[in-house]
């Protein structure tokens, strides 16, 4: 999954992102009224979000460093 999130844009990554935390608030308010069948389905999508988030930072430094660089020369 983390091979697939480097393949895509800025863009198309935050909104996997937007969709994994809407998908994960959805099973949170299932699990609190009782309608959770797959418990698992929680902790997959946690690790969903946190593949996007490392991903966007990873971008961001990267950027950083090339800034840094550029602005040495």
């Amino acid at each position: 999954k983390a091979k697939e999130l480097a393949a895509l844009t800025d863009d198309e990554v935050r909104e996997r992102l937007d969709e994994a935390k809407a998908a994960l608030f959805k099973l949170r308010f299932q699990r609190a009224v009782g309608q959770l069948e797959n418990h698992a389905a929680i902790t997959n999508t946690k690790r969903d979000v946190a593949r996007a988030m490392t991903e966007i930072r990873a971008r961001e430094i990267t950027a950083a460093e090339a800034l840094a660089e550029g602005s040495t020369r």
